[in-house]
């Protein structure tokens, strides 16, 4: 359970999967998965497809990434979400600010 983070060989894209319930505990964990990374210019997908549960602090989080990577000029997906995960996301609106 956790966080787990996969750069290309390039460095142009960082994939940050997150296993269990993405929460308050992992958020040392997931901001480390990409603090060393460039942000801007950089693909971020972040993995959910084993991502049980999700709550508010993860949406914050979320944003923390999309603010390192540009904010609106970011290239971020959330990928492999459940149905469940997914309608948090939807309900957040999330799918205006990510490409879901």
């Amino acid at each position: 359970m956790g966080i787990s983070t996969t750069v290309s060989d390039s460095g142009n894209q960082v994939t940050i999967a997150v296993a269990g319930k993405f929460d308050f505990q992992l958020y040392d964990e997931f901001r480390s998965s990409y603090a060393d990374t460039a942000g801007s210019g950089v693909r971020y997908v972040v993995d959910l497809a084993d991502t049980e549960y999700l709550d508010s602090s993860a949406l914050g989080m979320l944003l923390l990434l999309r603010e390192h990577a540009g904010g609106e000029a970011s290239d971020i997906e959330i990928s492999q979400a459940s149905p469940e995960v997914k309608k948090i996301l939807d309900v957040a609106n999330f799918g205006k600010l990510f490409k879901i």
